[in-house]
């Protein structure tokens, strides 16, 4: 039985099915086997998977270089007896392994979501008699029966089937509900294909059947995907990654520095203690305290300003993965398209009209070549748009701004078309009341509805369905108002697959007027002849209009946007030929499309490339997103993907970053995903790249201001070693400038607006490290000048017969009011605070005008010159620290100009 299990079930005829699995079609297994059965097979549950240990998760917080730098700050600083400085920089660090824990246990609870869609209960037939049990207590060979309504409880192979249609959107991607139907299907076929048998966890939405259980808990499809997402590692952010480089070369360098001041000190024959102290100080100088308290904090902005565009951001760094994507893996249903089905062309005739306006609001035009005219001039189009209004049982229905579907969206779509030309339902069924109707049935391939029409003393049949079942029953066309002609079939034919190859579905419509005694009950054999055809409409899932400048956006900066969906490659092509999806080939503009069946049977090598080349992937499999995610961060790309079903959510999780439905979106695709958007829309996410964008080049901007205090105050250290002199700043001064200035100067740099043409530019690449060469040269710079200033002024200040504290006090100051001026140039890594707005970054101003307070109360009250050893100073060394503030602030500028002229001409 165990071999069973994986079988191709949808290729064997039914009692084939029913004899291997040792059943009955139509008593289902006798209660001995059940009890047999279920203790061999276990119950129909996710097995869930084996979660880490809390404490070890919470200790993993901690397992980053960087945080082994801070640790080794609080060490020292407890060492010192700095009980304040130390409790603060290991407050930092706790904080941060807080938010890092809550992120990874809410990560986890996506396999938890996804066992519980397995629950429930199900009615099944057991020795003849029809019965109620749960879900949980079902095994392979059950006979279980389906309503409308019902959640399938297990994977089934279907025996019976009347109208039975599912909505497997959550597992498949399909847009709308699956037809079922009872033939073997070839072994090749792809699961969204599959129409004989029904899936857990789906949803029946109409008629109603019965299938055989072949499949039960981990071995159904969804258990499948449950095994994906558990097996799907989540990969560290770019931002991670290169923070973590970052981090492992300052340990380093820290540590080295360190050693090699312990060393010239015993040289200089320093007592231990002395030397001891001298290294404590550097690396306490050299480490930026505040680095992960500026990362949470500007994170936590960027998770603010992505929350007002309508992106809910779950783990904080996915804020700045986003600014790094290279490629966005996007559904094309609701989040490319507005999941609204409107009708955009009505073919008559010899006559192809053009409807305008998206989704169910009534509102736009019929237009015949591009011009508007009276609907009295083209009887025939009034008579198609009248048969899908009548012929119809949905409803548009207004709430508040929204027009809002009741029953079939194709429906729904018939009747928008009708109202753009003024024929509206209500009216038009007070006009020609409906006496009867033939539901739609999947035999037929069409529907009928009867209809009185006291104007003309007779009655009206309207029908609607497929092109073949329509024009089987036609012999005539309506081209005139009084009567009918014979019509070419081949042509109608041929404007069906020229509408359909657009990407349209397309339906046929007749009509048939009754005369005489007419009919009081409406048969199958009154619509097999006699019918005279109408036309033809033709709908689609139209594109969002901000989904289509989205795209061109996102493409303009370097960003490539691939469709994944489980749609049909002709609408998903069509479609995106409508937003302008690129390829990446020689022709731009040229359809690339693959499908899952196609990529079943490519190598690891083959899909790495096709994932690369192509623009659409139709009909995929959840482990075909999965290989695709993989393939392309193969390739070295940063990947975001969207996704809202069940079968999204390996490839959600798998990716840099997943992006989840809010709207339609499934528990367990929410659970797996980093970030929510509430409005569905691809738009959000471009908007989201570019918050992100911005969030990171706030990140680097703050690394780059806050470097060259670090690698200025760790030169102080070594120079004054080296040359045998006094420490120009102690350790506590350090961490007073150190942690003061990240807070009220540093962090001011997350309130900096976007930098004009932030989507005009291509991402970072992946491997980029976070200071670039141009930086590297910047920071050297600036701690070259802190170093020569900081030195100068605390000389002269000893040699003019100044205390050791007011020499310090200058020295502190420098660094303080260096960093000001210097951050006044990091606002912008390429161009003046000038261009930007001297005053636009008002939290800036704030930050500056409260840092100097605090420097004033440093200085000049007596308990803070008792805590940190300062002394007053007077007003010609403040005159002076203020100038070497102004020389920084000159000197990076220019070199800022200097880059900019030689950019432009190289």
């Amino acid at each position: 039985m165990e071999t069973l299990m994986s079988g191709h079930w949808h290729h064997l005829p039914s009692k084939e099915v029913t004899t291997l699995l040792g059943s009955n079609e139509s008593k289902g297994l006798d209660e001995f086997e059940v009890g047999h059965r279920q203790n061999h097979f276990g119950p129909n549950r996710l097995t869930p998977t084996k979660g880490k240990n809390p404490v070890l998760l919470f200790l993993q917080q901690f397992h980053q270089p960087l945080i082994y730098i801070l640790l080794g700050a609080t060490a020292v600083t407890f060492l010192l007896q700095e009980w304040v400085d130390g409790g603060v920089i290991l407050g930092v660090v706790l904080v941060n392994a807080v938010i890092g824990f809550i992120q990874e246990i809410k990560a986890l609870k996506a396999i938890e979501a996804l066992a519980l869609t397995m629950e429930g209960s199900a009615t099944v037939v057991r020795s003849g008699k029809k019965m109620q049990v749960t879900a949980a207590d079902l095994i392979p060979g059950d006979l279980v029966l389906l309503q409308s309504g019902d959640k399938v409880p297990a994977d089934l192979r279907l025996l019976r089937s009347k109208e039975l249609q599912i909505d497997e959107s959550a597992l498949t991607g399909e847009s709308v509900p699956v037809q079922k139907k009872l033939q073997e299907l070839p072994v090749e076929t792809v699961l969204a294909e599959r129409c004989n048998m029904a899936y857990s966890s789906t949803l029946v939405t109409y008629g109603n059947g019965a299938g055989m259980v072949v499949a039960i808990g981990d071995s159904t499809e969804i258990g499948r995907i449950n095994e994906l997402i558990s097996k799907a590692e989540e990969l560290e952010t770019p931002l991670t990654r290169r923070i973590a480089d970052f981090s492992h070369i300052l340990l380093w360098v820290i540590l080295g520095l360190s050693v090699l001041t312990f060393l010239a000190g015993m040289l200089h024959g320093g007592s231990l203690l002395e030397n001891f102290m001298a290294s404590v100080a550097l690396a306490v100088g050299s480490i930026p305290e505040g680095l992960p308290a500026a990362m949470t904090i500007m994170l936590a902005i960027g998770v603010e300003k992505m929350a007002r565009r309508n992106a809910i951001i779950r783990k904080m760094p996915a804020v700045e993965t986003l600014g790094s994507t290279t490629i966005i893996c996007s559904d094309k249903t609701g989040t490319l398209t507005q999941n609204q089905m409107t009708v955009q062309k009505i073919t008559v005739g010899e006559h192809s009209f053009q409807v305008n306006g998206t989704g169910y609001a009534p509102e736009g035009q019929i237009l015949l070549n591009g011009q508007s005219f009276e609907l009295t001039a083209h009887s025939q189009l009034r008579d198609c748009l009248l048969a899908g209004l009548l012929c119809n049982d949905s409803r548009l229905v207004p709430k508040g701004e929204q027009w809002h579907i009741e029953g079939d969206p194709t429906e729904a779509a018939l009747i928008a078309a009708a109202a753009k030309a003024g024929l509206m339902q209500d009216e038009q069924e007070r006009l020609l009341p409906r006496w009867d109707v033939l539901p739609f049935e999947s035999q037929h391939q069409y529907m009928a509805t009867l209809h009185t029409c006291p104007e003309d003393d007779c009655q009206v049949i309207y029908l609607k369905g497929s092109i073949e079942s329509v024009l089987d029953r036609c012999h005539q066309s309506c081209e005139t108002a009084d009567g009918c002609e014979f019509f070419d079939k081949q042509a109608v034919h041929a404007q069906a697959e020229k509408m359909a190859a657009e990407g349209l579905r397309v339906l046929a419509f007749a009509r048939k007027k009754v005369t005489g005694e007419g009919i009081t009950s409406l048969t199958h054999e009154d619509v097999a002849e006699g019918l005279c055809f109408l036309g033809l409409q033709g709908m689609i899932d139209p594109p969002r209009a901000e989904a289509i400048t989205a795209v061109d956006t996102c493409q303009r900066a370097g960003i490539e946007i691939k469709m994944i969906t489980g749609d049909h490659a002709v609408t998903a092509a069509a479609v995106s030929r409508q937003i302008g999806l690129k390829g990446t080939g020689s022709d731009d503009h040229r359809d690339y499309s693959h499908t899952g069946r196609e990529l079943a049977d490519m190598s690891d090598q083959e899909i790495r490339q096709v994932a690369q080349d192509t623009v659409v992937f139709a009909r995929v499999a959840p482990e075909q997103k999965l290989r695709l995610v993989e393939a392309l961060q193969a390739e070295g790309h940063v990947v975001a993907m969207t996704g809202d079903g069940v079968n999204d959510a390996p490839a959600l999780k798998k990716a840099d970053i997943g992006v989840a439905m809010g709207n339609s979106g499934t528990e367990v695709a929410k659970e797996a995903a980093d970030m929510l958007l509430t409005d569905d829309n691809f738009a959000t996410i471009e908007a989201a790249v570019e918050e992100g964008r911005a969030v990171f080049d706030n990140l680097i901007k703050f690394i780059t201001w806050t470097l060259p205090t670090n690698a200025g105050e760790g030169l102080v250290i070594l120079v004054a070693i080296l040359f045998g002199l006094a420490l120009p700043i102690t350790p506590v001064q350090i961490l007073w400038i150190n942690m003061t200035t990240a807070l009220l100067l540093g962090l001011m740099l997350a309130f900096e607006s976007k930098e004009p043409g932030i989507m005009d530019r291509p991402p970072r690449e992946p491997d980029t490290p976070v200071l670039t060469q141009v930086l590297i040269v910047r920071i050297s710079l600036v701690s070259l000048l802190l170093l020569i200033f900081s030195f100068s002024l605390f000389e002269w200040a000893e040699l003019s017969g100044n205390s050791l504290a007011n020499a310090r006090t200058m020295a502190v100051n420098v660094f303080v009011f260096g960093e000001m001026f210097y951050l006044l140039n990091c606002r912008s890594l390429t161009h003046s605070m000038f261009r930007l707005g001297v005053f636009s970054n008002r939290w800036l101003i704030f930050g500056i005008i409260t840092m100097t307070v605090l420097q004033i109360i440093l200085t000049y009250v007596p308990v803070m010159n008792t805590l940190f050893g300062t002394a007053p100073i007077s007003l010609l060394q403040w005159l002076t620290i203020i100038a070497g503030g102004l020389v920084i602030y000159v000197v990076v500028g220019l070199e800022k100009t200097w880059r900019r002229k030689r950019k432009r001409n190289p």
